[in-house]
């Protein structure tokens, strides 16, 4: 399943390596691809086995330190 979400806040390269770190845990997680905004909104692809919950992207997603929008 290839899901995208969009994430405010992430502004650099060490911001995509926190977010892909922090996905890349979630059980089930085979990739993720960061298409980054610095400064406004980016998108994320997530490829995965299952189909993940919201919540589980955003607490991932805040544990990292940006916003799921």
């Amino acid at each position: 399943m290839n899901t995208t979400y969009t994430v405010s806040g992430m502004t650099c390269g060490h911001c995509v390596a926190s977010v892909t770190e922090e996905l890349t845990a979630i059980d089930g997680v085979q990739a993720v691809n960061v298409d980054l905004n610095a400064g406004g909104e980016s998108a994320v692809q997530v490829e995965s086995a299952r189909e993940l919950g919201e919540d589980e992207v955003r607490a991932a997603i805040e544990e990292a330190g940006y916003t799921l929008v």
